[in-house]
């Protein structure tokens, strides 16, 4: 069976990192990425370097996008010369990693389906931990016959794949919830933490008795242990849980999302006091001030 050539676009913290698993995987690999730094180290592994989005997906069957937000990824898929999609055609597949809005995910299916290629959004679950042990979920919406496709390529830095339909912006509306769940369940357990700090209860004990209880997320008990720590090292910036939180905001079609908008405020207010480059577990500096 002939080993599909793979593209990556966006050599971010994951993005670097779903590239060095590809390589690892034994996958022909292209890279580009806006700053040459981070292409040129993945270079000394074996990658080829294009000069532009459009040039690796010209040399690739399959192109994985892992940009920012939706202006990130449209400068990189749609530019009227260098876009990626000038690269594109029929046999090639075009994955969408990033956590975008549901109305831009379908704004890119179109446009790459006009190509001739298949388009699947695929935004991840985990941060860079989860990258570097191949543990990421990936949630994918697009048909099925190119989910199965891709699954190799997808199982090379994922240890489970969703999918979620076949009709483009399920998966993005899925990846919008986790993450508004997980932010939600984070600020409010910075919140809680600090009120028991009032009384006496230091953040170590409240974690020690709430992470025996089933109330307790698995995802939540991480965040605690890092508030406890105050390991604020940048695995899922604060920046980046606003900005998802901004898209979640319209998940709903008719009508406001309360929680969901109260709780981007509180990062927004983080942002205001210097924290966004930190790891969103430092929400609890917020707090304790």
């Amino acid at each position: 069976m002939t080993v599909q050539r793979i593209a990556v676009l966006g050599l971010g913290a994951m993005g670097a990192r779903i590239a060095a698993n590809l390589l690892d995987a034994g996958y022909p690999l292209t890279v580009w990425n806006r700053s040459t730094k981070p292409a040129e180290a993945l270079a000394l592994k074996g990658a080829n370097v294009a000069a532009t989005p459009k040039a690796a997906a010209e040399q690739a069957d399959v192109v994985i996008s892992m940009l920012t937000d939706n202006e990130a990824s449209r400068a990189v898929w749609l530019a009227p010369k260098s876009g990626a999609i000038h690269g594109l055609g029929v046999n090639k597949i075009a994955v969408a990693m990033s956590t975008l809005t549901v109305d831009y995910v379908k704004e890119l299916g179109t446009a790459i389906a006009h190509t001739g290629a298949a388009f699947l959004e695929s935004p991840v679950v985990g941060s860079r931990p989860q990258a570097d042990a191949q543990k990421l979920i990936c949630l994918v919406g697009g048909k099925a016959d190119a989910v199965e496709s891709v699954r190799p390529v997808l199982s090379a830095t994922s240890g489970a794949i969703h999918h979620m339909g076949c009709s483009v912006g399920q998966a993005a509306a899925m990846k919008l919830a986790v993450n508004a769940l997980f932010g939600i369940q984070v600020a409010a357990l910075a919140e809680l933490l600090a009120a028991l700090g009032q009384h006496g209860i230091s953040s170590a004990q409240a974690m020690d008795c709430l992470g025996e209880i089933p109330v307790m997320s698995p995802a939540a008990r991480g965040a605690g242990a890092g508030m406890v720590n105050h390991s604020y090292a940048p695995q899922f910036p604060i920046t980046l849980v606003e900005k998802d939180f901004r898209y979640a905001c319209v998940l709903l079609k008719e009508g406001a999302m309360p929680m969901t908008l109260a709780t981007q405020q509180i990062y927004r207010s983080a942002i205001a006091q210097g924290h966004g480059e930190k790891n969103i577990t430092a929400i609890a500096q917020l707090f304790s001030q």
